[in-house]
């Protein structure tokens, strides 16, 4: 007669997959430990699209989606913006909030900064990334950004 596993067993297995689980490694942000950057990760969403799922990530206020190694990264309260020449873009989710985005891209690769907006939250997608997703999920970062205080808009 086949035995069951044991709860020890089976508790055991989900521990040790765990731990394989891949973690994207980021830099936290200066101003990471707002609490305001906890309520912005809290609301997250689990996935951006079918191809970009969340990932685990070893630093404070960071959220992650799509693969270890091709993984939109995300940090909370890096330093705000100034005024700039970037182009500043309003971008609406929704049914829900505008968030104004400073948006660079450079050899492929594409930021994502919020403008205005206190603490200031970040956005690098990797031209990795690009290869196979739009950039057009940053409206679903919208109902999580609103949370931080807005102080100036694009003009």
């Amino acid at each position: 007669m086949p035995r069951r596993p044991t709860p020890l067993l089976v508790a055991a297995a989900v521990v040790t997959l765990a731990a394989c689980a891949p973690t994207v490694a980021v830099d936290v942000a200066p101003y990471a430990t707002d609490p305001v950057c906890a309520s912005v990760v809290l609301a997250l969403p689990p996935q951006l699209s079918d191809d970009l799922p969340r990932l685990d990530t070893d630093a404070q206020a960071t959220a992650a989606w799509g693969r270890p190694d091709a993984a939109v990264v995300l940090r909370c309260g890096v330093e705000p913006l100034g005024p700039t020449t970037d182009r500043c873009q309003s971008v609406e989710t929704p049914n829900g909030p505008t968030t104004d985005w400073v948006v660079v891209e450079d050899d492929g690769d594409w930021t994502f900064t919020t403008y205005g907006r206190v603490p200031a939250v970040e956005v690098r997608v990797p031209e990795a990334v690009t290869e196979f997703a739009t950039t057009s999920f940053v409206d679903l970062l919208g109902p999580a950004v609103a949370l931080t205080r807005q102080e100036r808009s694009c003009l």
